[in-house]
């Protein structure tokens, strides 16, 4: 016991200084001040802690009404949190709010004003969508224009149709990409137009400062004029790796999408995928892919000065058969063999940052993949999968090594098609790390039986937990996720927190401290639910931590899951 809590230790603390050796703050984020209205006399405030600031940094918190001078309302520094509640605020029904950071008795600059929210009618925020109508599909998150603060590009509407042939359907529409500010005020909208049809897998988007000028970009696949068939499908026609002006929606620069020559079918040719890595540990890189299910494709590309420059391009034609069928619904970006530059996981492949094959399991298919600090008692990161390719000999649900694609353990006995996002996150905090839960399906590809596992292997419940998977979202003020199951946001065999409405397109750290929000799509509306829970410690934000920023980038395109962070939060000391 003794030196299973000694290698614990020394774990947690090499993880801890990988983690912090990699350069964290990859985009200038303001403080994301929260203001939200509890009730007339109390106001609830939270904030960003940053990478940059020193363990010693508190925060004083400052109300101006109308034309009065600001008052300072905390006489010591906030140190403990980055969240307060304001307890007088009834005679100042119109007051804003702002926050100055303080190191060494000295103040700091003030930070953006923020006016309170009221939590009357619903725990969120609500931005009008242009189509009062329109539900969306996807969320790209990131600072358009350089002030700091978080916008949103979504997708709308919110329909998929899947290549398969069994599937398939013709495009009643075409999608629109529509830019909104940190506050909702509408940019831009674009037009994707009939040569991209209207799913996920020929869609692909994301968005991210890609040059490093403080402004994000927005990366898209495209196409030209209407080039469908007469039943509907696009099999013909330019095909292009377009960047827009993430001010304004105009088309800058744009290459070649990797050719559907080499595929055997179309419905194999129409999975396509984008994604962001440091490949160099230093700047980010575009990577375009292009295969699922047999052949693949990767191509990795820098954006400057307006142009696209190829860096280098993968393919799996001239590699055995364990490196074929591996592709994923997602795509991660991780460090996983501690060389201080990214890798790209595709699935069951991992491909090294210099554009080689590093290592593949031969599962097949993974319909889930989850890459992080699952397991925090060994060194490292780890990536849990659930494999839709039928598994007799057993490991269709299984975790492994994430430098060396070494399974660590599996699930022991035959799999037929476990399916859908499953579920890899930190939910019990009886177990350390995060616990896995994957489903398996039947003849008629319903739910048939499932497993939550620990971290280390141990099955913990075999019992139905959402069906073929659960989202999640830090939540309460304890270091481990809450469930969203349906409406309701609870910890796990335990209370409810509140309730949502709409179907929850992205769960991310986008404003206030730590904890996530929940962005969920209702006709007409983007809604961000909030926390107003108090905090009982302070941790730095999530967005600045790789592989967690990473997840956020790519949720933009592929099947959802929530992401995952480079080291075990509920381990790692509060700052």
């Amino acid at each position: 016991m003794y030196a299973t809590v000694v290698m614990w230790l020394w774990t947690v603390a090499a993880a801890e200084a990988v983690a912090d050796a990699v350069p964290q703050t990859r985009e200038n984020l303001d403080r994301g001040l929260i203001a939200v209205r509890l009730a007339p006399d109390k106001v609830y405030l939270s904030w960003r802690l940053l990478a940059s600031d020193p363990d010693e940094t508190g925060f004083f918190v400052y109300r101006r009404a109308g034309s009065s001078p600001p008052r300072r309302l905390n006489q010591q520094p906030v140190r403990r949190t980055t969240d307060y509640v304001d307890a007088e605020a009834a005679g100042a029904p119109d007051a804003v709010y702002f926050i100055r950071a303080a190191v060494g008795g000295r103040e700091g600059p003030p930070s953006s004003e923020c006016r309170p929210v009221s939590f009357h009618e619903r725990p969120c925020l609500v931005f009008a969508l242009q189509d009062r109508t329109t539900t969306f599909q996807k969320v790209g998150i990131a600072d358009l224009d350089g002030d700091g603060r978080l916008d949103f590009v979504i997708k709308q509407p919110n329909e998929n149709i899947d290549p398969y042939e069994l599937y398939w359907k013709p495009s009643p529409g075409t999608y629109k990409l529509e830019a909104y500010r940190h506050d909702g005020q509408f940019l831009w909208r674009y037009d994707l137009g009939w040569a991209i049809e209207r799913g996920i897998w020929y869609s692909p988007y994301v968005v991210y400062d890609l040059d490093g000028d403080g402004r994000a970009e927005v990366a898209l696949k495209t196409g030209e004029g209407d080039p469908r068939d007469a039943d509907g499908r696009v099999q013909k026609g330019p095909e292009h790796l377009t960047i827009l002006d993430g001010r304004t929606g105009k088309p800058v620069t744009r290459v070649d999408w990797p050719s559907r020559a080499d595929f055997p079918s179309y419905n194999y040719a129409s999975r396509n995928q984008l994604g962001v890595a440091y490949l160099d540990g230093k700047s980010p890189a575009l990577l375009v892919q292009r295969g699922t299910y047999n052949f693949m494709v990767l191509v990795a590309y820098q954006y400057r000065q307006g142009r696209l420059h190829e860096l280098w391009r993968w393919d799996n034609r001239n590699l055995p058969k364990t490196f074929w069928g591996q592709g994923a619904h997602w795509m991660h970006s991780a460090d996983v063999d501690g060389d201080q530059r990214e890798e790209v996981v595709l699935g069951s492949v991992d491909i090294d940052d210099n554009g080689k094959a590093l290592w593949s399991t031969g599962l097949g298919h993974p319909d889930h993949c989850y890459v992080g600090d699952i397991d925090p008692l060994r060194p490292g990161l780890e990536i849990y999968y659930g494999i839709e390719t039928r598994q007799p000999k057993g490991n269709g649900m299984c975790l492994v090594d994430a430098a060396t694609g070494k399974i660590l353990w599996g699930h022991e006995g035959p799999t037929r098609h476990v399916h859908s996002r499953g579920m890899c996150a930190d939910i019990d905090p009886e177990h350390p790390g995060s616990e896995c839960y994957s489903a398996d399906t039947d003849a008629k590809k319903q739910f048939a039986w499932a497993r939550l596992r620990s971290a280390q292997g141990k099955v913990i419940s075999e019992e139905n937990l959402g069906g073929f998977g659960a989202l999640c979202a830090y939540w309460d003020a304890d270091p481990q996720r809450e469930l969203i199951l349906g409406n309701r946001i609870q910890d796990y065999r335990g209370k409810t927190h509140g309730k949502i409405e709409g179907q929850v397109i992205a769960v991310a750290d986008v404003l206030g401290d730590w904890r996530e929000e929940i962005i969920t799509s209702v006709p007409g509306e983007l809604r961000i639910y909030l926390t107003s829970i108090p905090a009982l410690d302070r941790r730095t934000c999530l967005m600045q931590d790789p592989i967690y920023r990473a997840d956020v980038i790519h949720a933009a395109m592929g099947y959802y899951q929530v992401p995952m962070t480079s080291y075990d939060l509920a381990s790692r000391k509060p700052r």
